[in-house]
This record gives C-alpha cells, sequence and structure tokens, in this order.
C-alpha cells in the first residue's frame, strides 16, 4: 500500500546555463524559499552561525565558482533570479557542506557492483533531514555539447545523486571532518561535473584541473566499465577498487583516507558498512550476478534493512536528535549503467516501510 509521499517535480530543463537556471528557479520557487529557511535553521541549530554570516562565507566560494566555473555560476546565478533571491543565497545552498566547516553529516549508504565487464549498478539510500523531502525535485537537464543528465536533487542545488545517457553515474556520501579550502570545488559542484564527463576517467580529470574538492566527501562514481569509491579530501584524495565481488560499498566515513582532521565517526556509519558489505556479499554467495541485480532486489534485501535502527541502512531517524538535524532515508536510488537497459528506480520515502511512494523511473516519460 502506498502513501501519498510528495509527488515530486520533474524538470525537464533546456537552453543555456542561465536559461536553464532561470527555468528551474521560477518552477521552483516556493521549493527554493523554503531551503533557505530550512538551512537557516540548521546553520543555526548546528553552528551558531546566522544567515548574514553564512552569505558572507558563500562570497568566499562564489569569487571561486565565477572564476572557475563560469557556465555552472551563470545557472546559479539563473537560479536566483528566477526565484527571486539574491544569488549568495543560492551559492550559499550549493556550498551547504562546505560553509558549515564539516558539521554536517547526513546517514547515506551506497553500493556498486559490477554486472558484467560492460555494465555497472549503482545505487543508494540518501539520508537527511526530513523537512528536506518535500524540497526534492527530479531533473533532466540537455546543455548543447553535454551529456543528458538525469538526477535527483534538492531545489536550488546544481548537482546531486544520477547518471547521463554516457552510462556515467554518481552518488554521495558526506564526511563530516576537517579541514575546507574555499578555493576548491563545492562537493555538489563536483558532483555535477562529474555527471557532465564521459567516463569516470574524464570526471577524474575534470575534478582534478580545477583543483580538487574544497571539503572532505565520498563520491561513488562508475561507468559501464569501471566503479572507483573517491574518498575525497582538499588535503588528498584516495581511490577505493572494486573488491573481489565486483562491488564497492560505502558509508559516512573513511575508509582508507587518512588525509583528513579525524573526528570521531558517526555511531551509525560502521555499522551500515558492516551491514551493506554482509547483505549484498550474501547476495552474491547465492548466485545473484548479472540481471539478477535487479533494483527491486536491491531495495528489498539491502536498502530496506532496519537491523540497529536507528543506526539501519533504512532509517526512520533517531528520536533523541532534535528534529532539525535529526536525519532519515528520504529517497532509494538504483541505477543500471548498462546500454541495452540504462536507466533508474527512484522510491521516496523509506523502501520497505508500506510509506514510500511508488517507484518512478528515470528516464521519464
Amino acid at each position: 500500500m502506498h502513501f501519498e509521499a510528495p509527488e515530486l517535480p520533474k524538470l525537464v530543463l533546456r537552453g543555456s546555463p542561465k536559461e536553464i537556471g532561470l527555468e528551474h528557479g521560477h518552477r521552483l520557487q516556493k521549493q527554493i524559499k523554503s531551503q533557505i529557511r530550512i538551512y537557516e535553521e540548521i546553520f543555526e541549530y548546528n553552528t551558531k552561525m546566522n544567515w548574514p554570516t553564512v552569505l558572507q562565507l558563500a562570497e568566499e566560494f562564489r569569487a571561486s565558482l565565477e572564476q572557475k566555473t563560469p557556465e555552472l555560476y551563470a545557472e546559479m546565478q539563473g537560479i536566483a533570479e528566477g526565484a527571486g533571491v539574491d544569488t549568495l543565497d543560492i551559492v550559499a545552498l550549493n556550498c551547504r557542506s562546505e560553509i558549515s566547516f564539516g558539521s554536517f553529516s547526513d546517514g547515506c549508504t551506497s553500493l556498486s557492483w559490477k554486472k558484467n565487464d560492460d555494465a555497472r549498478v549503482l545505487a543508494q539510500n540518501w539520508d537527511w533531514t526530513a523537512n528536506i523531502q518535500e524540497n526534492l525535485a527530479l531533473m533532466d537537464i540537455e546543455l548543447s555539447g553535454k551529456p543528458r543528465i538525469y538526477m535527483i536533487t534538492e531545489a536550488g542545488i546544481i548537482g546531486k545523486i544520477g547518471f547521463n545517457n554516457n552510462g556515467v553515474g554518481a552518488c554521495l556520501n558526506a564526511i563530516k571532518a576537517r579541514p575546507c579550502i574555499s578555493s576548491k570545488l563545492p562537493i555538489h559542484v563536483a558532483l555535477r561535473l562529474c555527471l557532465e564527463s564521459t567516463s569516470v576517467e574524464s570526471a577524474l580529470r575534470s575534478i582534478s584541473f580545477l583543483g580538487g574538492v574544497a571539503s572532505s566527501q565520498h563520491i561513488l562514481i562508475a561507468d559501464r566499465t569501471a566503479s572507483l569509491g573517491l574518498e575525497l579530501s582538499p588535503l588528498g584524495d584516495v581511490h577505493l577498487k572494486e573488491d573481489e565481488y565486483g562491488m564497492i560499498m560505502h558509508t559516512n566515513h573513511f575508509i582508507e583516507n587518512r588525509n583528513v582532521t579525524e573526528p570521531s565517526w558517526s555511531k551509525s556509519s560502521p555499522l551500515r558498512l558492516e551491514r551493506v558489505g554482509q547483505l549484498a556479499h550474501e547476495l552474491a554467495d547465492n548466485g545473484i550476478q548479472g540481471n539478477l541485480i535487479t533494483p527491486t532486489l536491491l531495495r528489498e534485501h539491502i536498502f530496506s534493512d532496519t537491523c540497529y535502527t536507528p543506526h539501519s541502512i533504512c532509517s526512520p531517524g533517531d528520536p533523541d536528535v532534535h528534529l532539525t538535524v535529526r536525519t532519515s532515508t528520504l529517497f532509494n536510488i538504483v541505477m543500471d549503467l548498462d546500454q541495452q537497459s540504462l536507466g533508474a528506480e527512484v522510491v521516496v520515502g523509506q523502501p520497505g516501510s508500506g510509506k514510500e511512494s511508488a517507484v518512478i523511473t528515470l528516464p521519464w516519460a
């Protein structure tokens, strides 16, 4: 039985960067203004910073973005104009992970799995504060000379989780660690650059050419022939390769990268990493491979798992944590990066809970 999860807006965005931004801002004006209010509360609660202080820090990133990624900056300007907000508001949303000095940490669990030599499956649960769920949107973005992107993102944010028609996909695990260097790329900009790439290799070249990322994060990136776990830090990156099962799994702590000022990692992250490995390897040991690795199978056997609740792969949220920053599973996405069946399935809400939405396919009809 399906409940009415928020009906996610589906945006088809075409034209110049500015035109794409204007349409995004215009269509999602209400959600963008809601986002600014929500993040104002989160910053106040988490870092004791008010929004004017956040905007002062956003100015450092704005100058860097205008210089390094002028097309993406023009898109942000368009979003601001379309939504009737200041450009710095939109820069702040896109740099929220960096401006918070590593004090934001979600509860995401991601997995890549080799179907065969020419196909990968890429999947994740995305956990964040529940207020954000009504501000999610699906986007189909096409810019001249670049791959066509299909992604699920937060209103006002130009890069998130998804794939493109070249079969390149990206997932995100936030890492709560310092330092942060504002002259480097915000993680949501790095995700967009991944989605504008024609291969894993070209994505790595783009990020490297622009000087690397501003904060510690993990991007699980795959194309048809390879997947890599990018443990990214402004002090140096480490790349995780597929294990003997053809898998890479990640949660919200660094597994190998020591180029970071390590905090005490969140309690749930090692538990979820161990659990996703156990469940995925069990499936493989039971003969699941190739075309048997389906979105339904992954949702039912891995991404709906509630072992260690509330520190589970599928989390209802920890009632002991303040509502402003309480994270729970907001959606699941499974991407099939296969020339024959390229596409994705998204479920809004907690998979397997009976409260999730019906399956949404990308690209949509």
